[in-house]
């Protein structure tokens, strides 16, 4: 499998740094609200690269943190009347929740930042005692981005002259700030009124760590100096991930992440998500409109993890109708098995266009597609190449995460070879194929169809 990297801004092939096990950390959520489908588009995508990892063979041991300290989970559980304890724990049940549903694979190791409170304390000590950090009259510590020459890298803040000297003086105490605020950056945040009981005993005080000092605490808890990858949204590079390479190779050395693999934002309806819009849209919402967490996978995954997705009520829509087509499909080709049963195997057969996609920069897209040019071959076969061609698109399946649905009665009256030429041509058209999209549309025709298409998805009709 190869994966773009964005430290060095190429792809890298994924193996194991130790030669047996992939070790690998997700920044997980904010536990103080509902995740939104845009936070969700990225803990999906990550489920894929571990899904592909694993049906390839590769063992895997995932690590995902669970932020319930920083300013927005302090200022909501003061708002809520509740402890910070009893509002994130709501919260964070509130995303296992989805994320079962969502069929998303719980991570082997899965810290909270308040549990590891002694670990972060550590480290910032460590870094005082290097030169990394000051502590500030009011008893907050700063880490010192002009002690560490390399600070930049991730995000090639080198190609926009930063000059580290101009640093010196600037401190931003916010857990978030401006992303073009290049600032010494807190590490340890004194006790303020506004934190109301929620503060720990330090050496330099009463008080909380910075946001950024989590994730860096606890991958050297778990993952040590060195490990495979480091994975978030794209929003993060900077400056939060720019600050976790900087705490973490001047208290622990080493070389921390092997490989930095982001995703990219969602949009809705061609815009940014914001509530004052009405389109930060949680599960429970979709739900609420009568759609599936597995149409809502699978919209998730529609597009290349590099390009923004554009999620529209419409697309949704459209999903529902592709999950049936595809359970259609297979239950065509368990059909023709006879007597035969399928046996584990791992041979992807006419689906391994499918599996190569994945490994090719977990191309998503390209995946879907090869499953459903797949199936059109597929659905000619009898005995036991049917038997194996089930076999191999239960794997690809697998992998994507996705669960097929019981097959509507809406759409039996379509056969299955017209369904999945309908299919092929659809994702030849999304591929921009024009060439295959024309002839596999004029087949449509000599056979009785005729396919009109919409923004999203398509209509399929007697002609």
């Amino acid at each position: 499998m190869k994966l773009q990297d964005t430290l060095t801004r190429s792809q890298k092939k994924i193996c194991p740094i130790d030669g047996q096990t992939y070790r690998f950390y997700c920044c997980g959520p904010t536990v103080y609200g509902a995740a939104h489908i845009g936070n969700f588009r990225t803990f999906v995508l990550q489920d894929v690269f571990r899904r592909t990892l694993e049906t390839g063979g590769t063992r895997t041991l995932h690590v995902r943190n669970l932020t319930d300290v920083d300013d927005k989970t302090i200022r909501d559980s003061q708002a809520a009347g509740k402890t910070l304890k009893a509002f994130t724990d709501q919260w964070r049940d509130k995303f296992h929740t989805d994320c079962e549903a969502l069929a998303c694979l719980p991570p082997h190791i899965e810290p909270s930042a308040v549990e590891h409170i002694p670990q972060q304390i550590a480290m910032i000590e460590t870094l005082i005692k290097k030169g990394h950090a000051y502590a500030s009259d009011d008893g907050s510590v700063y880490f010192k981005i002009s002690s560490f020459p390399n600070y930049g890298k991730l995000s090639h803040l080198d190609e926009r002259e930063l000059d580290l000297g101009k640093t010196q003086n600037t401190r931003a105490n916010s857990d978030e700030y401006e992303k073009d605020s290049i600032s010494d950056f807190v590490l340890w945040k004194a006790r303020r009124n506004e934190d109301g009981e929620n503060f720990w005993e330090s050496p330099w005080g009463q008080g909380r760590p910075g946001w950024h000092l989590e994730c860096s605490a606890m991958i050297a808890e778990y993952l040590g100096d060195s490990f495979d990858m480091h994975s978030g949204g794209v929003d993060l590079v900077f400056p939060h991930h720019e600050n976790e390479i900087a705490q973490s190779e001047c208290a622990c050395g080493g070389h921390f992440a092997a490989h930095w693999f982001h995703i990219t934002h969602l949009l809705v309806d061609g815009g940014k998500m914001s509530k004052s819009l009405g389109n930060m849209y949680t599960l429970t919402d979709l739900e609420a409109k009568g759609f599936t967490a597995m149409e809502v996978r699978y919209v998730l995954i529609g597009s290349h993890y590099r390009k923004p997705l554009n999620f529209t009520l419409e697309s949704l829509s459209g999903v529902k109708e592709a999950l049936n087509n595809l359970a259609k499909s297979a239950a065509k080709i368990a059909s023709n098995m006879g007597n035969e049963t399928t046996l584990p195997s791992a041979d992807f057969g006419v689906f391994q266009p499918a599996w190569d996609s994945l490994n090719n920069d977990l191309n998503t897209p390209g995946a879907l597609g090869g499953i459903f040019t797949g199936l059109r071959e597929a659905s000619k076969f009898t005995g036991k190449e049917a038997a194996a061609a089930l076999a191999g698109l239960n794997r690809i399946l697998k992998a994507l995460g996705i669960t097929l649905p019981e097959i509507s009665k809406e759409i039996t009256d379509i056969p299955a070879d017209i369904q999945t030429l309908a299919d092929t041509r659809w994702a030849a058209r999304s591929n921009k194929d024009w060439a295959t999209s024309d002839k596999l549309r004029d087949e449509l025709s000599t056979k009785g169809w005729a396919m009109k298409d919409g923004k999203d998805s398509y209509e399929l009709s007697k002609s």
